[in-house]
């Protein structure tokens, strides 16, 4: 069974660093086509997609994130990471890691209930 858990939450200041881990338990290993990513969520607000990352490579990030937030992963480790640096404000929220077993449209624009696995989410606290 597909499990996903994120780690690497967390509260610091603006301006610094964090990298959220997701141990996807086999998941890369069980689907030759998926789609993985980075979705956050603030009470009250939608959930919204920050990172995605397909089979094929393809990445896409939200605007707000680019240049900031680097997604990869490890299919030998079947973990999924989000690099963040410069971060601010902005980016506080609970930071969910999803996936599908298919690769195509794998963008942070999708809706997030285009994603059929999930974790738990971690929180990232970001103060000024």
């Amino acid at each position: 069974q597909v499990q996903l858990v994120e780690s690497g939450g967390g509260s610091v200041q603006a301006g610094g660093s964090l990298r959220l881990s997701c141990a996807a338990s086999a998941f890369t290993y069980t689907y030759s086509n998926y789609c993985m990513g980075w979705f956050r969520q603030t009470p009250g607000k939608e959930r919204e997609g920050v990172a995605t990352i397909n089979s094929d490579g393809w990445i896409s990030y939200a605007g707000t994130v680019k240049g900031r937030f680097t997604i990869s992963i490890d299919n030998a480790k079947n973990t999924l990471y989000l690099q963040m640096n410069s971060l601010s404000p902005e980016d506080t929220g609970r930071y969910y890691c999803a996936a599908r077993g298919t690769s195509d449209y794998c963008l942070v624009s999708n809706r997030y209930d285009s994603m059929n696995f999930w974790g738990k989410g971690t929180l990232v606290t970001i103060s000024s």
